[in-house]
């Protein structure tokens, strides 16, 4: 009864304190009305990687075997599908061909770029009703068997599967 008694002691002055931030801000509010929560926790959209948080979804481009093509923030390839559609955008891996070509989720739209053109970088609605990140339209992809940062082992996989070049163009072989 005795360590029940203190454990709620504790929550409660965990409780308390978790308020405190919140008590501050509307005492310290000038106006007749106090801040409620919602204005105190206010969503930033990220536009640049110099202001993004560490979990935010980036878009860069690296230097592979295939010449410049578009990562994601761990530096793995990213694939456009020959199957889906870039105007309008439609994503038509589902289901197995998801398990193996990974749908790059779409982030609350907040994304950060390097090197690759903002006004390309969009969003579709997937038929499971997730978002994934699509770059001039195409839908991104992430493949699976990929090992490390840089590979490209997905390139013409069943001559569908393409990594994705900055202009948002499927990356040529070169030789």
């Amino acid at each position: 009864m005795h360590l029940r008694h203190r454990r709620r002691g504790r929550m409660s002055a965990v409780a308390a304190l978790g308020l405190l931030p919140l008590a501050l801000l509307s005492a310290c509010s000038g106006g007749s009305q106090a801040a409620t929560a919602a204005e105190a926790v206010a969503t930033p959209v990220y536009t640049s990687d110099a202001d993004a948080p560490p979990n935010n979804a980036v878009l860069s481009v690296a230097n592979t075997a295939l010449g410049k093509v578009v990562v994601d923030d761990q530096g793995f390839t990213l694939y456009m599908y020959g199957h889906d559609s870039a105007s309008p955008p439609k994503a038509t891996c589902d289901g197995e061909c998801a398990l193996t070509w990974e749908p790059v989720s779409a982030q609350d739209g907040s994304v950060a770029v390097e090197g690759v053109g903002q006004g390309l970088v969009g969003e579709v609605t997937r038929s499971d009703g997730t978002k994934q990140m699509t770059l001039a339209g195409w839908p991104l992809y992430r493949y699976a068997p990929d090992q490390k940062p840089g590979d490209t082992t997905g390139q013409g996989q069943g001559g569908m599967w393409f990594a994705i070049g900055p202009d948002g163009k499927k990356v040529a072989a070169t030789s």
